[in-house]
């Protein structure tokens, strides 16, 4: 098992579809990684050599922003917006949408499950 900047990969898979498993890679920098570490991007995780493993894991510290760091960066770039208390941040804030996207209708991942309407004979009662 290859464990790469805390994360295993899994064993069966082509090392090119493997290393999108680590948050901040994607396909394309999987292919430019296996270029620079001269490892053929067909090869499966479990045949990798040791010297391979390591080639790529030097690759991945040395020139990217992976995993905890990345998350960790989003992260205080989204609280950097929310303290300034610009659009995009109140946006964070309240959980809605930041890039536009229309509410009335939609956008139910942003603003969780419907909350139901309380009817008017309910309320006359109490």
């Amino acid at each position: 098992m290859a464990r790469i900047a805390g994360v295993d990969l899994p064993r069966r898979k082509h090392v090119v579809y493997a290393l999108p498993y680590i948050y901040g890679i994607g396909r394309k920098l999987a292919r430019d990684i296996c270029e620079k570490a001269q490892v053929s991007p067909s090869k499966r995780v479990e045949d990798l050599a040791e010297s391979e493993i390591k080639a790529i894991r030097e690759i991945i510290d040395g020139e990217y922003k992976v995993e905890g760091d990345l998350r960790r960066e989003v992260q205080m770039n989204i609280k950097r917006l929310m303290d300034l208390g610009c659009y995009r941040g109140l946006r964070h804030r309240r959980g809605l949408p930041t890039r536009g996207q229309r509410t009335h209708t939609n956008a139910r991942t942003r603003k969780g499950p419907r909350k139901g309407m309380i009817s008017r004979s309910r309320a006359k009662k109490s």
